[in-house]
């Protein structure tokens, strides 16, 4: 009778996996930018940037594509601008100012109303 002590194994496969999924390059979306700009210029193949840049062309289709849409969407205006920083601190103490105005008006119809 054979006994194992402690946890049990992983198949070999699920550990090249785990592996493969925490070693994945990421790429920042400056560096996808600058790889599709690079295709878009036709200065080099497609499979040659792909090979240089150690990424699938499939990859290169994608982000190509993602990046096209974003700009026909931002051209289109379908998109709402991020507001700045100073535009949202102005914007919630106007909202502040507006709920104290409100507030003494509130209380000032409350008195009235007794009167």
């Amino acid at each position: 009778m054979k006994q194992t002590s402690g946890p049990a194994k992983k198949p070999a496969e699920a550990v090249i996996k785990d592996i493969r999924r925490a070693t994945r390059r990421q790429f920042s979306s400056e560096e996808k930018i600058r790889v599709v700009l690079e295709g878009l210029r036709g200065e080099d193949s497609i499979a040659e940037l792909c090979r240089r840049e150690g990424i699938a062309a499939s990859m290169y289709y994608g982000w190509s594509k993602e990046f096209l849409e974003a700009g026909k969407k931002r051209l289109s205006g379908d998109t709402a601008r991020a507001a700045t920083t100073d535009e949202v601190r102005d914007l919630r103490r106007e909202t502040g100012a507006l709920k104290e105005v409100v507030a003494d008006l509130v209380l000032e119809n409350r008195l009235l109303k007794k009167a």
